[in-house]
């Protein structure tokens, strides 16, 4: 449901140290800078960039056996792992943190997810009660009951509910009715009819029944059949991946009488009323896929409640299998790692566990790992970095020559009422409320895991028709990512990213600027992208663009959608250029900005001129293509390339380059070289 409100940018950042020499400055000590060890200068950059920055790493580097893709984001991202692990650790052997505290909580579900002996005592032992309770189920009142339950519980059989700002009243929650339910990743793994679509089909049959068998039930594969066929109908009256980024088409605010009369079967009243809204404040609700929510009437009105059922049970056993016994979590990566993603081996316990902790009380592990891990001079660095990204993205605006000078006012109040969070919250979350279990006769990692699920969602309910908490992060300080909330008009920076070697304070400025500022700029970017462009500068879904400039603006946007078309990875499988457009427009906006703003460093600063025999210019090119260095088993590829937004590294490395003059420049692109496009066939947007 959340997916369209923050754009993540899954960025990787690979900065490695060097103190080589440059080609005129081997009197002085340089900064940490590029790894020439991983470049290939035997391809010249002017054919193939992609392998002149990357083409030794390419040949030495294998992809781990745990993993589906390998880069310079899942190293760092083990590395940091690793590193709040420790911290983890040593937090459990802390007299400081006692029982009860925050601190305490996360090291104790931590503790109870890493005890395997326990797991399998408790064999499925924990979803015995779900099955009770599906069981039980009589009538359709009944079921509309216990959906309710499942769903303040955290599990997600046909659809959900969920608070988060108005989108045409960014400062208010609102309730949405989201759709959800399936299990394999989207409505295109039921539709397509290719040979791998059909394969996958029917391997995800044979996986449900095969886990129905494993948690006690008879009759497998016909109810298995009957399950996806169930699904196979919510399927049909999905939104497809490329849809689902239309937001206007998401917003559809009804009354609860209205959802009442779309769907007869559910008592929305008693249903709200259970899960914890106070119907007080609810004078509409916002439908996001009403099609769909049609077809969940058709299924609930058929009478057919046996294979609703067994639907129910599937769906408490597809969230659970990665918290009860091995026999079970090995099944499940078997299918969704092994067969969706082609990995070889499992993650780990640990690194599964300490995934889930971060989920569930990831502040609260935050607040030790800032204190260990992250100084005041890289922050203090950061924020100069964005000041400079944010000055070049200003004068970008002003010198559109595309943008009519209406619009660009627009842009420019919508620029300048950016968000900026750096590094960790002001205020953290309280967990005081939460339990965790580490001890008694009955307890379980899931009945933590389900503890933690049904606190997750009263918080959010309560919120409903409450002020927005523009303070709250939606990311812990540990992870290694960044994004940018069209709704708080915010970029988000947590510490994990702006630490060795994602971005080092003391590297190379045209480094940095390729790495870390290409990502400040890429969130900055994500304000004005395709879906961004719809909100305001106080975060609400208002136009501000003049038809003309819209139109412009989406005459340039769809010369960028057919450049990654034309990218084809696999036999028969292109990048969806229309899917990847918000983030092909961050990348393309914000390595320019980014550009910019190492100019604006440069002057105040100085240049140090060539390092290692390149300008700052072709430094910052290289480290940006080296961050997207990236190796894809063929399953993982296809799969991104179906459900992910992001187009693949190799295709972020390269992309905007072609469309950038200063690229050109920077390495004497000639009209007869490979990499060449004529100016006019150049997309320029922001």
């Amino acid at each position: 449901m959340r997916k369209f409100l923050s754009y993540a940018v899954v960025s990787g950042l690979l900065i490695i140290a060097c103190q080589g020499p440059g080609a005129e400055t081997a009197d002085r000590e340089m900064p940490p800078g590029l790894d020439l060890n991983f470049m290939d200068t035997t391809v010249s950059p002017k054919e193939d960039f992609y392998r002149f920055a990357n083409g030794q790493w390419l040949e030495v580097t294998e992809i781990p056996e745990k993993e589906g893709r390998w880069g310079g984001f899942g190293e760092l991202a083990e590395k940091n792992n690793k590193m709040v692990l420790e911290i983890m650790e040593d937090a459990a052997e802390n007299p400081d943190f006692q029982d009860g505290s925050d601190e305490r909580k996360a090291v104790d579900f931590f503790a109870v997810g890493m005890d395997s002996t326990l797991a399998e005592r408790a064999g499925t032992k924990p979803i015995e009660k779900w099955f009770t309770k599906v069981n039980e189920v009589a009538d359709r009142g009944d079921l509309i009951g216990l959906l309710a339950e499942m769903h303040m519980t955290g599990y997600g059989p046909f659809h959900g509910v969920n608070s988060f700002a108005d989108l045409m009243d960014s400062k208010t929650n609102a309730l949405y009715v989201g759709a959800g339910g399936l299990g394999l990743p989207n409505r295109d793994y039921y539709t397509k009819t290719d040979e791998k679509s059909i394969e996958i089909r029917e391997k995800y049959i044979a996986h449900v029944s095969k886990m129905l068998g494993l948690s006690g039930e008879n009759d497998t594969e016909a109810k298995a059949q009957g399950i996806f066929e169930l699904e196979n109908e919510l399927a049909l009256a999905s939104l497809t991946p490329i849809e689902a980024r239309n937001i206007p088409a998401l917003y559809n605010p009804m009354t609860v009488d209205g959802l009442q009369e779309m769907t007869p079967s559910i008592d929305w009243n008693s249903y709200l009323a259970t899960v914890g809204v106070d119907l007080s404040k609810v004078d509409t609700l916002i439908v996001l896929q009403p099609k769909f929510m049609a077809a969940v009437e058709g299924i609930l009105a058929s009478g057919n409640l046996e294979r609703t059922k067994d639907y129910l049970k599937w769906n408490v056993i597809n969230q659970a299998a990665n918290y009860i016994n091995h026999e079970m979590v090995k099944a499940d990566f078997d299918f969704y790692s092994g067969v969706i993603r082609g990995t070889k081996e499992m993650r780990p316990r640990w690194e599964r566990v300490l995934r889930s902790t971060n989920n569930v009380i990831g502040e609260a592990i935050g607040k030790v790992y800032v204190a260990e891990t992250f100084p005041p001079e890289a922050k203090a660095s950061a924020e100069e970095m964005v000041a400079n990204l944010m000055k070049a993205f200003d004068q970008r605006i002003r010198n559109l020559e595309w943008m009519t000078e209406e619009t660009k006012q627009q842009a420019l109040r919508k620029l300048n009422s950016l968000a900026v969070k750096i590094g960790y919250p002001n205020k953290w979350r309280d967990y005081s409320t939460l339990q965790v279990a580490s001890s008694g006769e009955e307890y379980s990692y899931l009945d933590n895991m389900e503890n933690a699920w049904r606190w997750q969602f009263a918080e959010n309910i309560k919120e409903v028709g409450e002020p927005v908490d523009k303070e709250r992060w939606g990311m812990n300080p540990q992870t290694v990512n960044a994004y940018f909330n069209p709704l708080n008009n915010e970029i988000v920076f947590p510490a994990a990213i702006l630490q060795p070697p994602f971005y080092n304070y003391t590297a190379d400025a045209a480094v940095n600027y390729g790495g870390m500022g290409a990502v400040i700029g890429h969130e900055i970017s994500h304000g004005f992208d395709d879906q961004g462009s719809r909100f305001d500068s106080e975060g609400n879904m208002v136009n501000w663009w003049t038809e003309t400039d819209k139109e412009q603006f989406e005459d340039r946007t769809a010369k960028l959608v057919a450049q990654y078309d034309a990218y084809q990875p696999l036999d028969s499988v292109n990048v969806q250029g229309q899917l990847t457009l918000g983030e092909n427009i961050g990348d393309l906006g914000g390595l320019n900005a980014a550009y910019d703003g190492l100019q604006i460093h440069l002057k105040e600063n100085g240049n140090p001129g060539l390092i290692d025999g390149f300008t700052p210019e072709q430094r910052l090119f290289i480290s940006w293509a080296t961050i997207w260095r990236t190796k894809y088993r063929d399953e993982t590829l296809r799969t991104q390339i179906l459900t992910d937004p992001h187009s693949p590294g190799m295709f972020r490395a390269v992309g905007p380059l072609e469309n950038m003059e200063t690229f050109y420049q920077a390495f004497d692109i000639q009209e007869e070289d490979e990499l060449y496009k004529a100016p006019e066939d150049r997309v320029i947007i922001w």
